[in-house]
C-alpha cells in the first residue's frame, strides 16, 4: 500500500508538471485538488508531447481541452492537442469552434478539412485589417462612444469585431480598441473613473440539483503519448515477425531464435539502430522528409543511431551528384547519420551469401527472359531451369560472376514459391548481369544484388533494429523474413507506414526525372517541385518542413492527400517570426507629389518588424515615388481602399496622399493605361485614409529605383491529384512561374544580402534572394503569399 510520502511525492511531481505548461501557482494547485481535473490535464499533457514544458498560451489552451472537451468524442482529443501545440489553433475563439465542432461529431470520423474550416486553420487576420475594422466599428458607434466616453462597453465592441473576423488575435484586437479609443476621447478625466452604481439584482430561486454522471474519462492510448511508443525495444525482437503461408499448405513463421537476438545485443549494446536508404538516383523530395523524421527520430528519441545507407545496387541510374545531394540534404535538414555506408560496401558478402544460398538449396540461375519471366509469373507456372543440380547453378553463378555470360543471358533467382497468393514470392531475382562500372565499388563487379536481396541481408548485417519503409512495401514482409531465415540470420523488426502524398504535385521519381530531363522544369531544385532542393531555392526551411511533418504524424492509413494549404500554413508560421520586413512594387506607376519640392529627399523610419521600433530601416522620400498599379483605380467604390480620384490612402511610414481630381492622372494614347498619377500631400497628416499602400520612391530626381527579378511560383499542376490523369503533363499549371524582370526595390535591399536571404515584401508576401543574383541585379523567389490564396476543395 502506498505511503503519505508516495503521495505527498506525486502530488509534487504533478504540480511541477501543471507549473511547466504555464499555470500560475495558485490555479495549479487548485487544479491537483480536483481528481477528475487533474487526470484529464495530465492526460492531456501526455497527449500533446510537452511534459517538458510549453508556452503559457498553449498550456492555458491545453488546460481548456482538460476541462470542456465534450466526453463523446474524446477519440478525437489526441487530434486537437496537436493542433494546439503546432499552433495551428492559437487563439481561444478557435478552440471554441473546436470543441463546438467535436460536441457536434462525437466518435464518429471527421474530414480534416471541415474542421479546419470550422476553426479557422490557416487563416491570418492581419493587424492593418483589425485596425481598419475598428476604425469601422468606432465611426458606426461614435456617437454612443463620445457620450458614454471610457464607460462604452469594450465587450460590445469587441462583439462587432468578432463578427467581423472571428479568428482575429485578441490581443492586438484590444490594443487596437484602447489606441482609438484614446485617439478619440483624449486622456481619461476624473469624471471618467467615477463608477456607475450597479442595480442589484434579484437572486432566482434555489433549484435543487440533481447528481449528474461523469463518465471516467479514457485513458489516452500509448502511441497517443508518444508516436514512437508503438515499436517495440530492441530485446523484444523474439516475436513471430510474419507468417509466410507456402501453396503447399505449410507455414513459415519468422522469428529470431534467442541466440540469435542475444548474439544481436552483444554487438549493439541495446540500442536502437534504423537506417534511412534513399537511392542515389535522383533528388530527395518532401515524402523523404517524413521517412527521415520517423527513421532518424526514432533513433534520437531512444538514444540510438540512424545509418544514411545509399541503395547504389543500380549502377546505371546512380550518379555522385545524387551521392552528394543526400548526404548534404539530410545535413540540412537537421539530421546527424550515425554512420554513412553504401549497400555496394556490402558486395562482396552478399556474393558470399548468395553462393550459401544456392548451397542450401534456395536459388538457381535461370536463362528466361525477362518476358518469359513475366509470362510464367502470369501463368504461376515454376521456371524449366528451376530444379537444375545445385552444383551446375554454383558454376553458373560464378561464371556470372567472372564475366563469362551475356547481359541478359542469365539471372540468379531465389526459389520461393511461384503457386504463392503474394507475387512477391514468385521466385523474385537476386542477381542479374550488367557490364556498368559502379560509381562507387568501380569495376571490380558485373553482376550486381537486386533490392529485395540485398535490402533484407544488409539490414541484418548492419544490426538494423527496425527497418521501416512505406506501405507499398508490404507485400514484400514474406520474401524479406523468408530470405533471412533462409540463411539463418538476424532478423530486425519491420514496420510500414503510409506515404506522404502532397497535393498539386507528383512524387514519383519517375514522373519527377521526365519534368526534368524534359525541360518542364529548371533542374531538379525548381522551386516549384515538392524536391528538398526545390523548397529550400524557394526558401522554405527545414524547421517549416519537420514541423509540417511532425504534425501530420507517424499513421498506416493509406491513400491519404495532404493539401499543400497545410505545409504553406507552417512556412507562414516560422517566416512570420523570422523573415524582416521591407517593400517592392512588383507592377509600377508612377506617382508624382506636386506640393513636394522637385530636389528635396528625406528619410522615413521603416520597419523591420511590426512589434519592434528598435529594428528599422531608412528609406528615401521625393516627389517622384512608385506604388503598385492595383493600388490605383479610374473609378472608385466602397470597397476599394486603394487610391483613386477624389481619393486619399497612407504611404506607409510616411503620409496621406490625394488624388484630387481624375485630370490629375496621365493616361496613355489608349485612354485607359495609366502612365503617372499626380497627387498632394497632407504635411499635417490630418487625413485618416482607410487605404494603406507601399512604395518605393525616387532615390533622387529623374533616378529609378534599385530594379530587382521577381519571380512568382504557384503550384506546378492544376489538379490536386495529377498522378491520376493519364496525360498528367496536359495538367501542368501554364502560369506556376511568371517572371517579373524589373521590380522596384528600396535602396537598402542591396546593400549586404546574400543567396538564401528572406524578406517579407509588405502586402505581398514571403520571399527569397535566388542563387540566380548577380552583383548587378539580385533575384528573388517568392516562397508563399501572405495568405492561402487557395479555398480548400478547389
Amino acid at each position: 500500500m502506498p505511503s503519505k510520502e508516495d503521495g505527498a511525492s506525486d502530488k509534487e511531481k504533478i504540480l511541477e508538471l501543471f507549473l511547466k505548461v504555464g499555470l500560475d501557482e495558485r490555479t495549479a494547485k487548485n487544479t491537483i485538488a480536483n481528481n477528475k481535473v487533474t487526470a484529464n490535464l495530465t492526460a492531456v499533457i501526455h497527449e500533446a508531447a510537452v511534459t517538458d514544458g510549453c508556452s503559457r498560451n498553449v498550456g492555458n489552451l491545453l488546460y481548456t481541452v482538460a476541462t470542456k472537451f465534450p466526453a463523446n468524442a474524446l477519440v478525437h482529443r489526441p487530434v486537437l492537442t496537436q493542433y494546439i501545440v503546432s499552433s495551428k489553433i492559437k487563439i481561444p475563439a478557435q478552440l471554441d469552434a473546436a470543441l463546438s465542432f467535436f460536441a457536434n461529431t462525437g466518435p464518429e470520423n471527421f474530414k480534416t478539412s471541415e474542421f479546419e474550416e470550422a476553426c479557422g486553420v490557416g487563416v491570418e487576420v492581419l493587424e492593418e485589417e483589425i485596425k481598419q475594422s475598428v476604425n469601422e466599428v468606432f465611426e458606426e458607434n461614435k456617437s454612443a462612444i463620445l457620450e458614454q466616453r471610457y464607460k462604452t462597453n469594450v465587450g460590445d465592441l469587441f462583439a462587432h469585431l468578432r463578427k467581423r473576423h472571428p479568428w482575429a488575435d485578441p490581443k492586438i484586437v484590444k490594443a487596437s480598441i484602447d489606441t482609438k479609443l484614446r485617439e478619440l476621447l483624449g486622456e481619461r478625466t476624473a469624471e471618467d473613473d467615477v463608477k456607475v452604481p450597479k442595480k442589484k439584482k434579484e437572486k432566482p430561486a434555489k433549484v435543487e440539483e440533481k447528481a449528474i454522471a461523469v463518465s471516467t474519462p479514457e485513458q489516452p492510448a500509448e502511441e497517443i503519448l508518444n508516436p514512437y511508443a508503438i515499436f517495440p525495444q530492441p530485446e523484444e525482437n523474439f516475436k513471430v515477425h510474419t507468417s509466410v503461408f507456402f501453396s503447399d499448405g505449410s507455414i513459415l513463421r519468422c522469428c529470431n531464435s534467442r541466440e540469435l537476438l542475444e548474439k544481436h545485443l552483444s554487438v549493439t549494446g541495446g540500442k536502437v539502430l534504423t537506417r534511412f536508404p534513399p537511392e542515389p538516383n535522383g533528388y530527395l523530395h518532401i515524402g523523404h522528409a517524413k521517412a527521415m523524421f520517423i527513421d532518424f527520430g526514432l533513433a534520437k528519441e531512444r538514444g540510438g543511431g540512424c545509418y544514411l545507407r545509399y541503395d547504389d545496387t543500380n549502377p546505371e541510374a546512380e550518379k555522385k551528384e545524387y551521392i552528394d545531394h543526400i548526404q548534404e540534404i539530410v545535413s540540412w535538414m537537421g539530421w546527424e547519420p550515425y554512420k554513412i555506408t553504401y549497400t555496394s560496401d556490402y558486395f562482396q558478402d552478399l556474393y558470399d551469401l548468395a553462393v550459401e544460398l544456392i548451397r542450401r538449396g534456395h536459388a538457381y540461375v535461370d536463362h528466361q527472359t525477362g518476358d518469359e519471366i513475366k509470362e510464367y509469373r502470369e501463368k504461376k507456372m515454376n521456371s524449366p531451369w528451376r530444379d537444375r543440380p545445385i552444383e551446375e547453378s554454383l558454376k553458373l553463378f560464378e561464371d556470372m560472376r567472372r564475366g563469362l555470360i551475356e547481359e541478359g543471358k542469365a539471372t540468379l533467382r531465389m526459389k520461393q514459391d511461384m503457386q504463392s497468393d503474394n507475387f512477391n514470392m514468385y521466385d523474385l531475382i537476386a542477381y542479374r548481369i550488367k557490364f556498368t562500372p559502379h560509381p562507387h565499388a568501380g569495376d571490380k563487379w558485373c553482376i550486381y544484388p537486386s533490392y529485395d536481396y540485398a535490402h533484407c541481408i544488409v539490414d541484418s548485417l548492419e544490426n538494423i533494429t527496425h527497418s521501416l519503409c512505406t506501405l507499398e512495401f508490404e507485400t514484400r514482409r514474406a520474401s524479406y523474413y523468408w530470405l533471412l531465415h533462409s540463411l539463418g540470420l538476424y532478423q530486425p523488426y519491420v514496420w510500414e507506414y503510409s506515404r506522404l502524398n502532397v497535393s498539386n504535385t507528383v512524387m514519383s521519381k519517375r514522373k519527377l526525372n521526365r519534368l526534368v530531363t524534359e525541360n518542364w522544369v529548371d533542374g531538379w531544385d525548381d522551386p516549384r517541385l515538392m524536391t528538398l532542393a526545390g523548397l529550400r531555392r524557394r526558401g522554405v526551411t527545414s524547421t517549416a518542413i519537420n514541423t509540417f511533418v511532425r504534425g501530420i504524424g507517424i499513421t498506416r492509413s493509406d491513400c491519404s492527400m495532404i493539401h499543400l494549404s497545410r505545409l504553406e500554413y507552417h512556412i507562414r508560421e516560422e517566416l512570420n517570426k523570422t523573415a524582416p520586413r521591407t517593400m517592392v512594387v512588383l507592377d509600377p506607376v508612377k506617382v508624382v507629389i506636386t506640393n513636394w519640392k522637385d530636389d528635396l529627399i528625406k528619410e522615413c523610419e521603416a520597419r523591420k518588424w511590426p512589434d519592434s521600433e528598435a529594428e528599422s530601416y531608412k528609406v528615401p522620400f521625393s516627389n517622384g515615388l512608385y506604388i503598385e498599379r492595383s493600388d490605383f483605380r479610374l473609378k472608385d467604390s466602397k470597397d476599394y481602399f486603394g487610391l483613386a480620384p477624389g481619393k486619399s490612402a497612407l504611404l506607409r511610414y510616411a503620409c496621406p496622399i490625394k488624388c484630387v481630381d481624375a485630370k490629375d492622372v496621365v493616361l496613355a494614347e489608349d485612354n485607359e493605361t495609366v502612365l503617372e498619377i499626380r497627387v498632394e500631400y497632407d504635411p499635417e497628416k490630418k487625413t485618416k485614409p482607410k487605404g494603406v499602400l507601399h512604395w518605393v520612391a525616387e532615390p533622387s530626381p529623374g533616378v529609378d529605383p534599385l530594379k530587382v527579378e521577381v519571380r512568382l511560383f504557384d503550384r506546378l499542376f492544376n489538379s490536386e491529384n495529377p498522378a491520376e490523369l493519364e496525360d498528367w503533363l496536359s495538367d501542368l499549371n501554364g502560369k506556376s512561374k511568371v517572371v517579373i524582370p524589373n521590380a522596384f526595390a528600396v535602396p537598402t535591399l542591396g546593400k549586404g544580402v546574400g543567396v538564401g536571404d528572406k524578406f517579407q515584401f509588405e502586402r505581398l508576401g514571403y520571399f527569397v534572394v535566388d542563387k540566380d543574383s548577380t552583383p548587378e541585379k539580385l533575384v528573388f523567389n517568392r516562397t508563399v503569399t501572405l495568405r492561402d490564396s487557395y479555398k480548400s476543395g478547389k
